[in-house]
């Protein structure tokens, strides 16, 4: 684990492929600083300090609205050539709106997030869960879903994530595969795990590349910890699990991004550790 003695390793010495990048969801939490960042790091540094170690991010906070293009021009200042950050879209779009009447909004969160240049990584459409009582079906979904996407420039990594399991089904996968967008494969309680993702009789790669998301069981790990300085959850045989998957998706020449959440284990950085320990020991080679 870095400590406050020094800057994080360089990206030179993770054990992963150059088409296998993986970072943390928001890199702004305090109770890193310390652990990952050096103590005294001021948080107007913490993505600089942070793009040192890992080659990618996902933005939490543009979830919630919007940034100022202020804030793009900084995100991209503060990160080298190479690097790609990916980003959340609004919730007034996915969550409030469910894709309806909110064109021009999703015209201005684009045109922000487009000032980050050759640094702009996929954008991610978060869809909640759906309960069977809810007048939202996944046929009645893929109808908005479908004329959204086609609004959108084709230039745009785009990758959706869904919560209902029996989502994952011909409707949604061939309208993310006309459009080449992801979808998103996430570690999630109410989803299938990767040994199931990969038994399941539908092809899931639905664009050049691949979005995983490991997010672990928030309401479970916030009874026991809302600080996240350390690993509080084993981690070890879940992320082995996800190896034989990932290395599927890359023999398929399909860059894989993939982000880990704080509540997977407590920690994400030491998440991102885990992994790479694990790719190691587990390689064929």
């Amino acid at each position: 684990m870095t400590t406050s003695e020094g800057p994080p390793p360089p990206p030179g010495a993770s054990p992963l492929p150059e088409a296998l990048r993986l970072g943390t969801s928001s890199w702004s939490s305090r109770d890193w600083e310390g652990v990952f960042y050096p103590a005294g790091t001021p948080q107007t540094r913490y993505l600089g300090v942070y793009a040192q170690r890992f080659r990618t991010v996902e933005v939490d906070a543009t979830f919630y609205g919007p940034p100022a293009a202020s804030t793009v021009d900084r995100w991209r200042a503060s990160v080298p050539d190479g690097f790609l950050l990916a980003a959340k879209v609004p919730q007034s779009i996915t969550h409030e709106k469910m894709l309806e009447g909110c064109e021009e909004e999703m015209r201005t969160f684009v045109e922000v997030m487009q000032r980050m240049g050759d640094r702009l990584g996929p954008l991610l459409l978060q869809f909640p869960f759906m309960p069977r009582d809810s007048a939202m079906t996944l046929d009645r979904f893929v109808g908005r879903l479908r004329p959204f996407l086609a609004t959108l420039p084709a230039e745009l990594r785009l990758a959706v994530e869904v919560r209902n399991r029996t989502w994952l089904a011909a409707p949604l996968i061939e309208t993310l595969r006309e459009r080449q967008v992801a979808l998103a494969l996430i570690d999630h309680p109410w989803m299938p795990g990767p040994a199931q993702l990969m038994r399941m009789k539908i092809d899931l790669v639905t664009a050049p590349f691949a979005y995983v998301r490991w997010l672990g069981d928030r309401h479970g790990i916030e009874r026991i910890t809302r600080q996240w300085n350390r690993t509080i959850v084993d981690r070890g045989r879940e992320t082995r699990a996800w190896m034989p998957l990932i290395r599927s998706l890359l023999s398929r020449k399909v860059a894989v991004f993939g982000y880990f959440n704080n509540h997977y284990a407590g920690h994400a950085p030491a998440s991102i550790e885990l992994f790479e320990k694990t790719w190691a020991e587990t390689s064929p080679e």
